[in-house]
């Protein structure tokens, strides 16, 4: 289950690299702000241990990225890294909160 979860967490990952063009860190921020959202939704629901297992820690997992975060800030050098990161965080609480707001009303 985490295999196969991984497998479309990668294959998502990279399709979002794709579609958002050569920009540094936007990418990766956008999918490390959804993996947040889904992942807030994932611990709010009654899943079996399957379905956790495919979904948080195969997709999830593999859609979001920490060191690809990490080297993005510190290619966009020091001020433009530090917002950078500030925002990723924020932005990352925010829709994690409002992943576990959405999941609580499904």
């Amino acid at each position: 289950m985490v295999a196969a979860g991984g497998f479309f967490g990668a294959v998502s990952r990279y399709a979002v690299d794709l579609a958002s063009g050569d920009v540094t860190g936007v990418g990766t921020l956008l999918v490390n702000v959804v993996g947040c959202f889904l992942l807030g939704v994932a611990v709010t629901r009654s899943l079996t241990v399957k379905v956790r297992l495919f979904v948080a820690t195969g997709f999830v997992s593999s859609f979001t990225t920490y060191s690809a975060f990490a080297a993005d800030a510190v290619t966009l050098g020091t001020a433009m890294g530090t917002g950078y990161v500030l925002f990723s965080y924020a932005a990352g609480f925010i829709a994690a909160i409002g992943g576990l707001a959405a999941g609580r009303r499904l």
